[in-house]
């Protein structure tokens, strides 16, 4: 996984997250006499984990090995929503997680980290899952130029949390399981300040689950298809955002762009589009400034992309995907093409917000905070 990419995207993704989940308490609740109450699950889990040297410049930090300490709370869907069913009734939890570098020049690390847990394989004592989550974690010793010069990990304290893990829950009874699992903790700001190279956890996971109820009763496992699939609709949006130009310019610039897209449903769990898009990045105006030599003219800075795109949907929450690429850049500051990775979610029918990754060659550019209206 590369330094600057999802954590970037991911840095805000917690209230996201959250509201993904509150749609899901609420008919549930509304519901309580058709549909089976969520089964709540608690675990306290073990991590031992190493610092991945995915680049040289890490290397003098790869002297330590991390353990962790991890608490964990989970709901089993159970069919009171639509698409709970559509994905045959995923895990939707909230995991807390203390980390120790043993070093430091690292410090400490703390996440709250919202997931989906999708079950790969499961039987009555067996449950085999993949689990990803995105939340925020503060990391106590955050480059310093003056006091913590060595770490070039993350530059600020609060970063982005990303968690990926296969698990194995054991019923050793009917209420209690024991877990083992292998997954990939990753703690970074995505360059909103530099440096920041962030660090890969590879984890190896032990732990116990309490289940309130281990397999309870689902509903809806073949719900009808929406109304919207097969139809045509059309999104306005526009996005702000910031980065930093260079570790020796801690100016923040401002980036921001205008959307206008056409998309349709195809079925229950996707969506197409393509649309066009302006960006109008200043933190390119102080680059020429530093290079182009007095009495020239300088190029445009603005550009213009034209993009195709999939959105995976989960009620209101989808996860986005787009490939652009630019149609007009009298600046050549990066790629011809660009993608995008973000977190939308739909408040009403008509207004919606993202939060989006744009990204150029597996590295992060910025992360655009999005606001638009479906029509």
């Amino acid at each position: 996984m590369g330094p600057n990419v999802l954590p970037r995207l991911l840095l805000s993704s917690l209230s996201l997250l959250l509201l993904a989940l509150l749609p899901h308490a609420v008919v549930a609740q509304a519901d309580s006499v058709a549909a089976p109450r969520a089964p709540l699950a608690v675990g306290v889990y073990a991590q031992g984990s190493f610092i991945m040297s995915h680049t040289a410049a890490l290397r003098h930090l790869v002297v330590s090995h991390p353990t962790g300490f991890e608490l964990n709370f989970q709901q089993q869907t159970t069919g009171a929503e639509a698409w709970h069913g559509w994905y045959k009734y995923p895990k939707m939890g909230l995991t807390l997680t203390y980390y120790d570098f043993h070093n430091p020049v690292l410090g400490y690390a703390v996440a709250a980290t919202p997931y989906l847990s999708k079950s790969l394989w499961r039987g009555p004592k067996h449950d085999f899952s993949f689990r990803l989550g995105a939340g925020l974690a503060y990391l106590t010793n955050p480059y310093n130029r003056d006091t913590n010069h060595k770490n070039n990990i993350a530059s600020s304290a609060f970063n982005a949390s990303i968690q990926l893990r296969f698990e194995y829950d054991y019923a050793l009874t009917p209420h209690l399981g024991l877990v083992a699992g292998l997954g990939l903790n990753h703690y970074s700001n995505g360059a909103t300040t530099k440096p920041n190279l962030g660090v890969n956890l590879p984890s190896v996971v032990l732990g116990l689950n309490y289940h309130e109820q281990r397999s309870p009763p689902q509903r809806n496992p073949n719900a009808s298809t929406p109304a919207d699939v097969g139809r045509t609709f059309y999104n306005v949006s526009t996005s702000l955002g910031y980065k930093q130009r260079t570790q020796g310019d801690r100016q923040k610039y401002l980036v921001n762009s205008i959307t206008a897209a056409v998309g349709r449903r195809i079925n229950r769990k996707s969506t197409l589009v393509a649309g066009a898009e302006g960006f109008y990045d200043r933190s390119l105006e102080a680059m020429l400034e530093d290079t182009t030599r007095a009495g020239l003219k300088q190029p445009d800075v603005k550009k213009v992309g034209v993009f195709v795109g999939h959105e995976l949907l989960f009620g209101r929450m989808s996860f986005v995907s787009h490939l652009g690429i630019y149609v007009y850049e009298p600046y050549r500051s990066s790629t011809f093409y660009y993608e995008r990775l973000g977190l939308k979610y739909h408040f009403t029918n008509l207004l919606f917000g993202a939060i989006d990754l744009k990204i150029h060659r597996g590295s992060a550019d910025v992360i655009e905070f999005k606001i638009g209206a479906k029509l």
